[in-house]
């Protein structure tokens, strides 16, 4: 990972120039790589949280994540934590929209007491690690508007490099560089900028696997926040898709019982 971020530099310079950018063309690929992900209906899986502070020292999690598509609106998700011991049931509920702002619970059970984050503090980070309450909603295609930069090729393989800028005020982030594959349209890294638009983290994803003949998930995610020197990696050991999930499993009052 750390090899590749080390490009980095290079390809702001090429980005900082944007003018010629295609609004047009970036909504138009936004939509078809949303077109490719409709139908999974909801997934259960479990996954491992590492993160590393500036020296390297390692700190582990495991969690149990659920998931439910919404048609019509932004998905549903769980995030459970069963280990460490200390914070063993702490669960986090997100409702995405596609317009406006999501609503997100914490449930903490040492005090069994849910805690509603606040639209302005979406940015903070989720449980210590580097991925933001905001990197936790769904990416719905609604929240951003859209630039088509260019094509290159990455993996061995073309992709398109896309910016896109949230419209959201409370975001914590002015813009996006998203780079993902012509052929499938998975996302292969982004590159995250804050609200002084100064480059503040990268996410690369990889070891990607293919479900139900079509969809295609990452089993890893490698978050290096740039100006801290912290990284966080989640892993999934599985995930399992269709598994019955409603609707009522993804409540405030379904969050107090999870365990």
């Amino acid at each position: 990972m750390r090899n590749i971020i080390s490009a980095v530099a290079a390809a702001t310079v090429m980005l900082s120039a944007t003018a010629y950018a295609s609004p047009e063309r970036g909504l138009e690929i936004a939509k078809a790589a949303e077109a490719t992900n409709i139908g999974w209906g909801d997934t259960e899986s479990l996954a491992r949280m590492v993160l590393r502070n500036k020296a390297g020292k390692e700190s582990v999690r495991q969690m149990r994540i659920k998931s439910l598509e919404v048609q019509e609106d932004g998905d549903k998700g769980i995030v459970i934590f069963d280990e460490p011991k200390d914070i063993r049931g702490t669960a986090l509920l997100t409702h995405s929209h596609k317009v406006g702002d999501d609503d997100q619970w914490l449930y903490l059970p040492a005090v069994k007491r849910v805690k509603r984050i606040a639209s302005r503090n979406k940015s903070g980070p989720f449980m210590g690690s580097e991925f933001s309450y905001e990197d936790l909603s769904s990416q719905e295609i609604e929240k951003y508007t859209y630039n088509f930069v260019r094509e290159d090729e990455m993996n061995g393989e073309k992709i398109y490099v896309l910016e896109r800028f949230p419209v959201d005020k409370n975001s914590g982030y002015t813009r996006q560089v998203t780079y993902l594959d012509q052929a499938e349209y998975r996302i292969y890294k982004v590159e995250y900028y804050d609200r002084k638009k100064s480059h503040l983290k990268t996410l690369v994803m990889s070891d990607y696997k293919q479900y139900l003949d079509k969809y295609w998930r990452p089993h890893q995610l490698d978050m290096v926040n740039h100006q801290t020197g912290k990284s966080t990696t989640m892993s999934w050991e599985k995930i399992d898709f269709q598994t019955g999930a409603k609707d009522g499993d993804f409540t405030e009052a379904a969050l107090r019982r999870m365990r």
